[in-house]
């Protein structure tokens, strides 16, 4: 039965340590996407990297911390990651569809409306793969989503995802007390379940497994499954679609309840 994804690729999985896209990277995961499409499932693609790319032009080698430099470094480093996209998907037939967002048009009912029924239109013509970003070069602390993670998982509530797939360079969430062994399975999120999460210490990206378990919640209310994978592992999306991936699936009720059940 087809399935309708939502995958969200971190900076960590699109670009190498220095900054630079990762061309054959990407190229992997448009291809593992196609392959999807093709077996006649439907994806979502929610990225990051905008900002390093745009890094990369603007000869930084650390991510900028005044918010009107992080805004020039996405509006440099947009069109080149959506240059990436184009230039591997349409190897496969298929082109990507550019949509920038922030928190108010998810927010506001109309937007939110006009984006669904947008995205709804382009996957029923099985051509095209949305993609989407925060509109980072117009997002000031008020209207921002704050992190992809986030929005991926608002994306996948939006869109009626069957799966939401957050594609990370760690391995899933890691059971310290266990010598960092991933956890496979996770049917509770409590306070000794986010103690094992820590923010993420690159200079490229925003977030870390924290905003993975808020994301993993806010999908979870939906009634959506959610996976935290490491995307470079090769065939990551195409082991999750056989239902062995390695890393952490998140089957959680909809309703927050206490305590926490892990395995």
């Amino acid at each position: 039965m087809a399935i309708r994804w939502v995958v969200k690729c971190g900076t960590g999985v699109l670009t190498r340590p220095n900054g630079q896209l990762d061309s054959a990277q990407i190229t992997r995961l448009t291809g593992q996407i196609a392959a999807l499409v093709r077996r006649g499932d439907q994806v979502v693609l929610v990225t990051s990297g905008a900002v390093g790319a745009g890094m990369r032009t603007m000869a930084l080698d650390r991510r900028p911390t005044r918010v009107s430099e992080l805004q020039a470094c996405a509006t440099v480093g947009q069109p080149q990651l959506m240059l990436e996209y184009h230039r591997r998907f349409r190897r496969h037939g298929l082109q990507p569809a550019q949509f920038l967002l922030t928190y108010w048009d998810l927010d506001s009912r109309t937007c939110y409306r006009n984006a669904q029924a947008t995205i709804e239109h382009l996957l029923s013509l099985r051509a095209y793969v949305p993609v989407i970003n925060e509109n980072d070069a117009i997002a000031a602390d008020e209207i921002r989503v704050g992190d992809n993670d986030r929005l991926s998982a608002h994306v996948a509530v939006m869109v009626r995802a069957s799966r939401l797939v957050i594609l990370s360079n760690v391995d899933g969430l890691l059971d310290k007390a266990n010598g960092g062994a991933v956890i496979p399975e996770v049917r509770r999120i409590d306070d000794r379940l986010r103690a094992l999460a820590s923010g993420t210490q690159s200079q490229l990206s925003v977030g870390g497994m924290v905003t993975k378990l808020l994301a993993a919640e806010i999908a979870a209310e939906a009634g959506i499954e959610t996976w935290v994978a490491n995307g470079r592992r090769p065939g990551i999306l195409l082991d999750v679609a056989r239902g062995k991936g390695p890393g952490t699936r998140f089957r959680l009720p909809r309703s927050k309840e206490k305590g926490s059940h892990v395995r």
